[in-house]
């Protein structure tokens, strides 16, 4: 069993900062991948940013300049430090990890529950 629990969301006025944070746990072998996603009401899934293992780093160009994703391997854990935020930011934010359960098997993608972050005008 794995989980993904994120922590960090919550209310901020624009031009402020939050910093999210996510621990997974459980039968981990190995993660390749950690990143964020978010979702505002009414709108699909997008890619925030992504962290490898190997600290390769993408942004969505959204968030590029203002967002800064950092990884510990040896904790499992992936943070996404937010600055000046901006009400488009607005969404739940999800963790996820693409990760082994031990060495014979093949990487899966796992999620966390979300968490909310809203940026008042």
């Amino acid at each position: 069993q794995v989980q993904l629990v994120e922590s960090g969301g919550g209310l901020v006025q624009a031009g402020g900062s939050l910093r999210l944070s996510c621990e997974a746990s459980g039968s981990i072998f190995s993660i390749n991948a950690m990143g964020w996603y978010r979702q505002a009401p009414g709108m699909q899934r997008e890619f925030v940013a992504l962290i490898t293992s190997g600290n390769s780093i993408n942004y969505a160009d959204s968030v590029k300049g203002r967002f800064t994703i950092s990884r510990d391997n040896a904790k499992n854990t992936v943070a996404l430090q937010m600055s000046s935020l901006k009400p488009e930011d607005t969404g739940v934010y999800y963790c996820y990890a693409n990760l082994l359960y031990s060495a014979r098997s093949t990487y899966r993608v796992h999620w966390g529950q979300g968490t909310q972050v809203t940026v008042s005008s």
